[in-house]
C-alpha cells in the first residue's frame, strides 16, 4: 500500500475525486465528438480496433492527471509506459475509451475508466459513459470510507450496493455483447437456470454493484485497464471480483493481461458459482 504521506495528500481528498469526475467527463465529451463520425479505425498488434476517440480521450486524461498528480506513474492503454517504474506506491490505471467496439457499433455501451491505485490493488475508480449519460464511482478507500454511487443523467448521485440473491430466482448473469467465448458459454450453462443479461464494456461490473445482476464471468482475455476502476466501484458497492481460486483480482503485472475471473455480488463465491467452476474446469474449457 502507499506511505502515510502519500494517502493523506492524494486518495483521501475529496478534490482530488471531484477532479477526476471531472476528467472523465470531459474526456466523455471528447469520445462524444467523434461518435457516429468516426473516419479512421486502425488495427493494433492484438487486433483490437483504435480509433481517433480513443487517442483523443488518452491524451486528455493523460495531460490531466498530470497536471493534478505529476509525481504518479500513469498507466494508460493507449500510453508508453507498458514497463513503468516500481507499482509498489500509487499510480494511474486508465483506459481511455473501453468498448471501442461498442463504439463503433454505436450502442453506447462503452466507458471512459480511471482507477487509483495503491500497489496491486484500486483504492478507487471512476467509470464514466458518455452515451448513456452515467458516472460510477467507488471503491474501499474513498474519502469519508468505503462506498459507491452513480449518477444518471440530470439526476442526482444516488449510493449503490450489490444485492444478494433471492432464493428460488434464476440468477441474472452478465455477459459481453463482444467477447462470449466456449468456456464462458460453458460456465453460464453450468449455472442452471439463469437470466442472461447482455451489456457491454465495465459497464458489467457496475449493473452488478447497483444491483441489476448478480455474477458476470469473464473467462476470455481481458487487460488491467479494463477492469481496476469497475473492480473499484463493485467493491466499494460490497461485490467482488475474484479469481477462480477465489482469491481477488490483482494488478501491475507485466504485460498487464488478467487472468479468467468472475464478478460477483458478495465477498465471497456462492456455491453454485463454486460448483459451476469446478464443473467447466473438469470440463478443460478454462483457458490456461
Amino acid at each position: 500500500m502507499a506511505s502515510n504521506t502519500q494517502m493523506t495528500t492524494l486518495e483521501s481528498s475529496e478534490k482530488l475525486l471531484v477532479r477526476v469526475l471531472s476528467i472523465g467527463v470531459e474526456a466523455g465529451v471528447t469520445i462524444m465528438g467523434h461518435y457516429g463520425v468516426c473516419s479512421s479505425i486502425v488495427e493494433k498488434s492484438d487486433a483490437s480496433p483504435l480509433t481517433e476517440a480513443d487517442t483523443a480521450s488518452h491524451t486528455l486524461i493523460e495531460e490531466s492527471l498530470r497536471s493534478i498528480s505529476p509525481r504518479i506513474q500513469i498507466v494508460s492503454e493507449e500510453g508508453s509506459l507498458h514497463s513503468p517504474r516500481d507499482l509498489s506506491g500509487l499510480w494511474w490505471l486508465v483506459d481511455p475509451l473501453d468498448g471501442t467496439r461498442e463504439f463503433i457499433s454505436g450502442n453506447g455501451q462503452f466507458t471512459v475508466n480511471i482507477a487509483l491505485m495503491s500497489g496491486s490493488g484500486p483504492l478507487w475508480g471512476v467509470v464514466h459513459a458518455p452515451a448513456l449519460g452515467e458516472t460510477f464511482w467507488g471503491g474501499r478507500f474513498l474519502p469519508g470510507g468505503a462506498g459507491a454511487w452513480c449518477r444518471k443523467g440530470d439526476s442526482s448521485e444516488v449510493r449503490v450496493r450489490a444485492q444478494a440473491m433471492v432464493a428460488g430466482d434464476p440468477m441474472r448473469v452478465l455477459a459481453s455483447r463482444s467477447h462470449m467465448d466456449a468456456a464462458t458459454r460453458a460456465f453460464i450453462e453450468a449455472l442452471g437456470s439463469v437470466d442472461l443479461v447482455q451489456a457491454g464494456s465495465s459497464l458489467k461490473f457496475c449493473r452488478v454493484a447497483e444491483g441489476s445482476a448478480d455474477v458476470y464471468p469473464r473467462l476470455a482475455p481481458t487487460s488491467e485497464w479494463d477492469t481496476a476502476a469497475a473492480q473499484a466501484v463493485l467493491e466499494g458497492a460490497g461485490g467482488a471480483v475474484l479469481q477462480l481460486d477465489g482469491t481477488p483480482l490483482r494488478y501491475g503485472r507485466m504485460p498487464f493481461k488478467n487472468p479468467p475471473f468472475v464478478a460477483v455480488a458478495g465477498s465471497a463465491f456462492t456455491s453454485e458459482v463454486s460448483g459451476a467452476i469446478e464443473r467447466v474446469r473438469a470440463s478443460g474449457a478454462f483457458r490456461a
